[in-house]
């Protein structure tokens, strides 16, 4: 039998990371509190409504999205003056009825449009930039378990690509942490 006929080695799957599951809410900020001062950084808290406090208890500092937005509202402001401007008073001069080559109260409404479009794509692509989206496949809807998130579980997954990932370590972390529940995630 040729090397070309073998059937071809299959390669373990590799580890995502741990999955711990908590029954309350509170369990579950007391748990990020908990790997945030571990020193983690590669892993997420989990649940099926809003929590309050939960940014904080995980350390998640605030978006740049808003300083993004305003950026891009200011350029297109400015595009919009710009743009007017030369082709108005420099590039295409029409004298009206003794009016100025170019007026401000006149590129308002282009103005104010160019803004709003600026402002909104760059909110958009933001978006999907700042939250790594489309995101079709993740590993841990592989998880039987972490089906529940969307009723009423709690979940912290940690990343095996973490600096500070160790199996053992982690694993230990999390128990200490009061989870009800731990797997492994393969990719």
């Amino acid at each position: 039998m040729s090397e070309a006929m073998a059937a071809p080695k299959t390669q373990a799957p590799r580890l995502y990371g741990l999955l711990a599951e908590f029954e309350t809410v509170d369990g579950l900020v007391a748990a990020c509190e908990q790997v945030r001062d571990a020193g983690y950084r590669r892993w997420d808290a989990f649940a099926p409504f809003p929590v309050h406090g939960l940014n904080d208890a995980m350390g998640i500092k605030h978006t740049k999205l808003p300083l993004v937005v305003l950026a891009s509202g200011i350029t297109g402001a400015t595009f919009a003056l710009l743009l007017q401007w030369w082709m108005n008073a420099h590039n295409y001069k029409l004298i009206i009825s003794g009016k100025p080559l170019f007026g401000i109260p006149a590129a308002i409404p282009i103005t104010f449009e160019l803004t709003v479009l600026f402002s909104a794509l760059a909110a958009f692509i933001g978006m999907l930039a700042f939250n790594n989206l489309p995101m079709f496949y993740h590993p841990l809807f592989r998880s039987d378990r972490f089906r529940r998130v969307t009723s009423d579980r709690f979940f912290i997954a940690i990343e095996a690509g973490d600096p500070l990932f160790d199996e053992s370590r982690t694993t230990r972390l999390l128990e200490q942490a009061g989870a009800a529940g731990l797997e492994r995630v393969e990719e």
